[in-house]
């Protein structure tokens, strides 16, 4: 496909949700593995999100968004992990949450601090959705409501403000 064609929007839809699903997959990856950004994302690229031996993608991800993601959330974990903290309850610990759990928070916190051109509600609605892919009815409602939060904190009036005016 050359640059001057588009694909589809719901081919488009899909490719960002596999990124952000791979983005969450590569967080919690690098949690429990201890291994660097850059070493998860170059196993991504090249085993999840590359091309088989046949040149099609191994999954329909777009890796720009993947790496975008998954960096970013690197360069701003301390801000981050900072916005989410603040809208946990008084007796909770960010490291009391499941790590998928958390992985999920970070990726949409990233994002809705950063994406000026998706609105709160495709954000939250994209993570929650992932938030149902691994878990039950009760934690994708905890992460729905502190992504509410979250959003009311780092896109007042739905206009993000990023982590450089924290």
């Amino acid at each position: 496909m050359t640059s001057k064609q588009k694909l589809p929007p719901e081919v488009l839809r899909a490719r960002r949700s596999g990124a952000r699903l791979a983005a969450v997959q590569a967080l919690y990856q690098m949690e429990v593995t201890e291994r660097s950004a850059k070493s998860v994302i170059r196993e991504f690229m090249e085993d999840r999100l590359g091309l088989d031996d046949d040149g099609m993608p191994v999954e329909d991800a777009d890796p720009d968004l993947f790496k975008a993601i998954v960096n970013g959330v690197v360069e701003r974990q301390a801000l981050i992990d900072e916005a989410i903290k603040a809208r946990l309850a008084d007796n909770w610990r960010l490291d009391r949450i499941d790590s998928t759990s958390r992985a999920v928070l970070r990726c949409a916190t990233q994002e809705l601090a950063t994406r000026a051109d998706l609105s709160n509600a495709v954000i939250i609605e994209e993570y929650v959705g992932i938030a149902h892919a691994f878990f039950e009815d009760k934690e994708p409602k905890f992460i729905n409501g502190v992504l509410d939060k979250i959003a009311q904190d780092v896109r007042p009036d739905g206009v993000p403000i990023g982590f450089l005016d924290q």
